[in-house]
């Protein structure tokens, strides 16, 4: 077995054959391959892993073997294979470390010795049945020799489904000591990757030295096992990026498994002292500080670092292409410190100070949201000023469509208006968390309670509407739960200002803490996978928002609608005044909402009257651009531009008309094309009107009323988080109600379940009680 060895494999469909060959690169100077980045400093974020040219994966041991630790885990292997050949494909260098040479050659190793001992059993006895057999302790090293070129073998197999050529590397400690030898690996290395050959890199097992204690020379790390062997390759070649995959899914601040164990998203050199390291992988010989020492070291000289699972079944997958996407995989290795917590340890912080918040008295959570509500005014030109900031870069930079750019915007009638929301909101707090809605008797001097209590810990993630925060800020206070806000960037100096005063206000009663504003370079779906912290999501943006969050957020529930495609229903016996103006508000009073009108469903009868002909005056002069629904298009000679879909969210100053039949196919129309959101009749026939409201299956239903009133503010909610089309919990604008949930207060005298049985001496009563009557020593808030 030679060290400096390569094997070149191309796949069956080269023109050339496997060529096997010795190349010594005595003359090439070391480091001569220019970068498309410039090598020495590793990335700061996260989301600058997107940025990495030349990758180098480490797969352990755990993750190339199979749980037997005889053989190896084909199915994970294709799946890794696939990953890289689509990452290469992409314009990426790709390189491999891995293990699973001995675990291949432990397999075929015992596989010979048993058919060896069965058939010299079988010689000396003459017989069929066969003894039991024992089989000695394989050496390491025996089966690395044995194993290595089935390794590849393998490698080459699933590379060749791709058409992607491979290499195998087989280097020792000694290799990366001696100058001329690293001089030619790295040679090596730097033509296979210009030809895009996907180097595989293992030590070489079947000749390496037990490692020693303590040889690491200054500034250089011994090749000990493949964790320092990828860390050593990805400096020698001036890797942006080290994934080491491996079965824990990161770093832990102490072993994974125990109670307090906590995965560290992102670890910084100077957190070693936090660390407690358990036991090593179940096979390998390295473990979890090997890892951090090797990685640590390869930061140190310029290449990010990311440990994560490469075993578990739901993430195999993709677990590689997600950390070259940047998303919170497994543990992120980074030498800049961000000033601030991060976003794991702000949740932590509201939810501690939001424990706080529930527990104080109603009048103090109204206090806190009047003193926001006075500080929306009274700071109201500092307030300006930031938005004012944000709308100038919004328009220079054009990003924005004129309707985000409606919602980006502050005025002094929009801080009034949330001022005097908040008001509202501070007087429905009195009663709210606490709040009795069912006592029972179960038996004698067993008493139950059913009381309102915060949800938890709620994340709002909105873009373009800084309004929303200081609405949801209240309505968190009120309901008594700790908030994380995530806004977009384009409203970044809004949103801080108005943060600040919700914290100002917060301060009064030491709850500071309790609304937090995510300030860090966090991705939308990375927030959504911290489910074991946040217990409801809420988005308030457009309808691919809130479908990329309910789609992200698999574990968490997401509260609101997708879509409004919100129906105007105008009924045969409509009042001409009332359709007009109804219409007209629907539509044109703000297009980008979710509550604007972006269908128009007429009855037949209607159509060549005075009143159709007003509708469509109407919405010419408001600028309204129309599109035909199929059966109004039929009734046209000329018709305007047909709708591509009878189910569009416009947005915008455009709309759907169609034609139907019957107040019932009105019905049947929206329930098949609607977003369940708010729908409306106008008509002066009041059985009409009321088997609408009845059939349909709305959030909001109305007659003779704009499908603008949708709104928590102008249900007298004060404010809304949103608008829920969901089926379950809370439906509608969502107010302050909509933020409780209950729990199940029970108070006895010792009882237990056996006093009930057969053989016990109680009965149950289960009485209804009263819920103004106060048990001793009790107050309720009702």
């Amino acid at each position: 077995i030679v060290c400096n060895a390569i094997c070149i494999t191309y796949p069956s469909s080269s023109p050339f054959l496997t060529l096997h060959a010795v190349r010594q690169w005595s003359n090439v100077p070391f480091f001569t391959v220019p970068l498309a980045r410039a090598h020495g400093k590793s990335f700061a974020h996260r989301s600058e892993l997107r940025q990495a040219k030349r990758i180098v994966v480490k797969l352990g041991s755990a993750v190339v073997t199979r749980g037997d630790e005889c053989g190896l885990a084909l199915g994970r292997l294709a799946s890794i294979v696939e990953q890289v050949v689509l990452i290469n494909r992409n314009g990426r260098e790709m390189m491999i470390v891995t293990s699973g040479a001995v675990a291949f050659g432990k397999q075929r190793l015992r596989h010979e010795i048993l058919l060896s001992q069965s058939v010299r059993q079988a010689l000396h006895s003459g017989q069929n049945q066969l003894k039991d057999m024992s089989l000695p302790v394989l050496e390491a090293r025996a089966c690395a020799a044995a194993g290595q070129s089935g390794l590849m073998a393998l490698y080459e197999a699933m590379f060749t489904q791709y058409s992607t050529c491979t290499a195998q590397i087989l280097v020792t400690n000694l290799d990366f000591h001696d100058d001329q030898k690293r001089r030619n690996l790295n040679s090596t290395l730097h033509e296979l990757l210009r030809m895009n050959i996907v180097p595989i890199i293992n030590t070489n097992d079947a000749v390496v030295p037990p490692p020693e204690p303590n040889s690491d020379l200054q500034g250089v790390i011994s090749i000990k096992d493949n964790d320092s062997l990828a860390a050593r390759l990805a400096v020698e070649m001036r890797a942006d990026l080290l994934i080491a995959l491996s079965d824990v899914e990161g770093l832990y601040d102490s072993p994974p498994g125990s109670d307090d164990a906590k995965l560290l998203d992102t670890f910084y050199p100077g957190d070693q002292h936090s660390i407690t390291y358990g036991t090593k992988s179940r096979v390998g010989i390295g473990g979890m500080e090997a890892k951090v020492k090797a990685a640590l070291w390869a930061l140190q000289g310029g290449t990010s670092v990311v440990i994560a699972n490469g075993t578990h079944p739901k993430v195999t997958g993709h677990v590689i292409t997600d950390i070259v996407e940047g998303k919170k995989v497994g543990t992120f290795f980074s030498e800049v410190k961000p000033a601030g917590p991060t976003v794991e340890q702000q949740t932590e912080m509201a939810r501690s100070a939001g424990r706080t918040l529930a527990s104080l008295e109603p009048e103090q959570r109204s206090d806190i949201i009047c003193i926001l509500a006075d500080l929306l005014t009274e700071r109201k030109d500092e307030i300006l000023s930031a938005n004012k900031n944000d709308m100038e870069h919004a328009v220079s930079t054009g990003r924005l469509s004129p309707a985000m750019l409606k919602r980006l915007s502050l005025s002094s009638s929009k801080l009034n208006s949330l001022s005097i929301g908040l008001r509202q909101i501070a007087v429905s707090s009195q009663d709210s968390v606490g709040r009795v809605l069912r006592r029972t008797r179960v038996a004698n001097k067993l008493e139950l309670e059913q009381i309102t209590v915060p949800i938890g810990v709620l994340l709002v993630i909105f873009e373009s509407r800084p309004d929303c925060l200081p609405q949801v800020s209240a309505l968190a206070i009120a309901s008594g739960n700790a908030l994380l806000l995530k806004g977009g960037k384009e409203a970044a100096n809004t949103n801080r200002i108005l943060h600040e005063l919700a914290q100002e206000a917060l301060s009064i009663h030491g709850v500071k803490d309790a609304i937090q504003l995510v300030s860090t370079r966090e991705e939308v779906e990375d927030l959504c996978r911290l489910e074991k912290m946040i217990d409801l999501i809420i988005p308030r943006g457009s309808s691919q928002l809130v479908r990329d969050i309910q789609r992200a957020a698999k574990s968490i529930p997401v509260l609101g609608h997708s879509e409004g495609i919100c129906h105007v229903y105008v009924d045969h016996e409509a009042s001409v005044d009332k359709a007009i103006k109804i219409i007209r508000d629907s539509k044109c009073d703000y297009p980008a909402a979710c509550n604007a009108m972006e269908t128009l469903l007429v009855h037949r009868d209607l159509l060549r009257t005075p009143l159709f002909d007003q509708i469509i005056d109407m919405l010419r002069t408001e600028h309204v651009k129309v599109h035909a629904g199929p059966k109004f298009a039929s009734y046209l000679t000329f018709s305007p531009s047909e709708v591509k879909s009878l189910r569009t969210e416009y947005g915008d100053l455009e709309c759907c008309i169609e034609v139907v039949d019957s107040m019932q196919e009105a019905v049947d129309h929206i329930h098949k094309y609607g977003s369940s959101h708010t729908d409306v009749i106008v008509t002066e026939n009041e059985d009409t009107a009321e088997q609408f409201l009845q059939q349909l299956d709305s959030a909001c239903v109305f007659w003779n009323a704009s499908s603008r009133f949708a709104d928590g503010y102008r249900f007298g909610l004060g404010a809304e988080v949103g608008i829920s089309t969901a089926r379950i919990h809370a439906r509608g604008p969502v107010g302050l109600e909509g933020l409780l949930t209950t729990k199940w207060v029970l108070r006895g005298e010792g009882q237990t379940a056996a006093d009930f049985s057969e053989q016990g001496s109680m009965t149950y009563l289960h009485e209804n009680l009263p819920v103004a009557q106060v048990l001793p020593g009790h107050r309720t808030t009702s």
